[in-house]
């Protein structure tokens, strides 16, 4: 073989050989590239509820804010239906890869606690990224309903039992949990219809179909706004800016009652740890925005600041405390 030939070869081995070694060290250092190249496409975010109610409202906000953030599209994908599950079962079962995630409420970790079939276990099969914030939600009536407060109500419903009604945005939703509450604790005789969503439970409270509602704040209060809905108290602890004449459960017969809904976002079971903590601290930067604090304040909506391990502990502290309210209201759904 002449010189030529023999510094050809070479030269080729050489190539080889850095090219095999620049694929040993890229397979060397999978987290710290991921890492950097997420994301680097659309992500799609899963609501598992109708559009205009109040997940909705507030997981949109928090949407578009991470798609600034994030310089990649945030693909908003309505899934409602038995009661969130169809949506939450969707991102159980999608990749683990970032790309496909769940905003949803506190109903995300109620509904197994309730539901006889649950197609997915709250803790199991998700990764919590961040918890969001929390909101109260209101108590509700038709206009026409000759009530101005929920102990008027009360008295309504025992003085003729089973004629007055409750509508719930989903069965083992927040919603549905205060209800069965108020129900138990007040021994109504008050049935409860089930929607799917709020958009179609509250239109049907104003249509007259249904009697009265529980629901978020941020999906109700502007048909109280507009004069479209009439509001009887609120669960939080406290009265609310917003609603400073109004009651809340406690005051009008309940002492202690209170029930918040929190809003959080989560990934499919064994979402790599550097995704979720990028998620998070995105989120976490996200509704700290001087503009959706100005959104958030209109819909009494508290941010929260949390860690997914943080998201864990709450997670798990709300399974233990709802848990015993499901249990003695003897609140369960097929």
């Amino acid at each position: 073989m002449n010189r030529t030939g023999r510094t050809g070869r070479r030269a080729a081995l050489g190539g080889i050989g850095a090219i095999a070694m620049m694929a040993m060290m890229v397979g060397s250092q999978p987290a710290a590239f991921a890492s950097e190249a997420y994301p680097n496409r659309p992500i799609k975010m899963i609501i598992p509820y109708t559009p205009g109610g109040s997940i909705d409202t507030v997981g949109r906000l928090v949407a578009a804010q991470l798609q600034r953030q994030l310089g990649q599209a945030i693909v908003i994908e309505n899934r409602p239906g038995a009661s969130g599950m169809i949506g939450s079962e969707a991102v159980a079962k999608a990749s683990a890869d970032g790309y496909t995630l769940l905003f949803n409420a506190s109903s995300q970790v109620y509904l197994p606690l309730v539901a006889k079939n649950a197609p997915y276990d709250a803790i199991r099969d998700f990764t919590p990224i961040a918890q969001v914030g929390h909101v109260p939600l209101i108590v509700v009536a038709n206009t026409s309903l000759p009530t101005s407060s929920l102990r008027d109500l009360v008295k309504l419903a025992k003085a003729k039992p089973r004629t007055y009604t409750w509508a719930t945005s989903g069965l083992g939703t927040t919603s549905h949990l205060a209800e069965e509450m108020i129900r138990h604790a007040f021994k109504l005789e008050m049935d409860i219809v089930s929607y799917k969503g709020a958009v179609p439970q509250l239109n049907d409270v104003m249509g007259g179909h249904v009697s009265a509602a529980v629901s978020p704040m941020p999906g109700a209060y502007p048909f109280v706004k507009a004069g479209r809905l009439k509001v009887l108290a609120v669960t939080s602890s406290k009265r609310i800016p917003q609603l400073p004449g109004v009651p809340t459960v406690a005051e009008s017969g309940l002492p202690g009652f209170e029930l918040l809904s929190w809003y959080g976002l989560w990934g499919p079971a064994n979402l790599p740890a550097d995704i979720t903590r990028k998620l998070s601290q995105e989120v976490n930067k996200a509704v700290r925005e001087a503009s959706l604090k100005t959104r958030f304040d209109e819909l009494a909506f508290e941010t929260v600041q949390s860690t997914p391990e943080q998201f864990k502990v709450v997670i798990k502290d709300e399974i233990d405390k709802v848990a015993g309210i499901v249990k003695a209201a003897s609140i369960r759904i097929d």
